[in-house]
């Protein structure tokens, strides 16, 4: 982890300018394309929530502005940044929080996700609590979406990207899901969404 110098930090006015606001958040919702990586996670056998999280984490990684988290008056930069899950466990009504480190390999990683999910009696596990070195991610399985709104801290401080998607459809021969980013514009702009989510794709359609 590096402690980021505001003094020279490139983004120090962009960060200035958002920091005065109450709710420096912004979110953008779009289609993806999981027409491949729907054919990938069937014939594997593959969690497809587990692994569009671990596509999504893997994809954040590539973008320092990603890795930004803010600490009290400081901005420090992770070496990497790690899916944190809500899962509803079956049969069900409330759901767990349950956080997996990245590993090399997409399908062991799904693999360990869900035997810490087994293994989690709790709704977070405590020693999880407090880290910030991680994307916050949710499904909505049971309906697709158009927009989504995430709850936070209010203040400028909240800093954790939220990622979601909903149910995919399938519409001109194409399976498309709705995937929603919301991230604190103190740290990155839409233009890092862009690339974020460009990288996404091209990572989902190459595996």
């Amino acid at each position: 982890m590096e402690i980021i110098d505001l003094n020279t930090w490139p983004r120090k006015e962009h960060f200035a300018f958002f920091r005065r606001m109450e709710y420096p958040q912004f979110n953008i919702c779009v289609k993806l394309d999981v027409t491949h990586f729907l054919q990938f996670v069937k014939e594997n056998g593959l969690s497809f929530y587990f692994t569009m999280g671990y596509a999504s984490a893997a994809a954040a990684n590539e973008i320092e502005n990603f890795r930004y988290r803010i600490r009290g008056e400081q901005v420090v930069l992770h070496e990497k940044v790690h899916p944190s899950f809500t899962i509803l466990p079956k049969g069900k009504e409330l759901y767990k929080m349950v956080a997996a480190d990245m590993t090399d390999d997409i399908h062991s990683y799904t693999r360990t996700v869900q035997e810490k999910e087994r293994r989690q009696p709790v709704f977070m596990d405590p020693e999880e609590e407090g880290r910030d070195d991680q994307l916050y991610c949710t499904c909505t399985p049971w309906f697709s979406f158009t927009q989504v709104t995430h709850p936070i801290m209010l203040g400028w401080q909240d800093s954790i990207p939220r990622l979601s998607w909903g149910k995919y459809q399938r519409e001109n021969g194409k399976v498309l899901l709705p995937y929603s980013l919301q991230a604190n514009h103190c740290l990155m702009d839409g233009y890092h969404a862009g690339k974020y989510l460009e990288r996404l794709q091209e990572y989902i359609d190459a595996l």
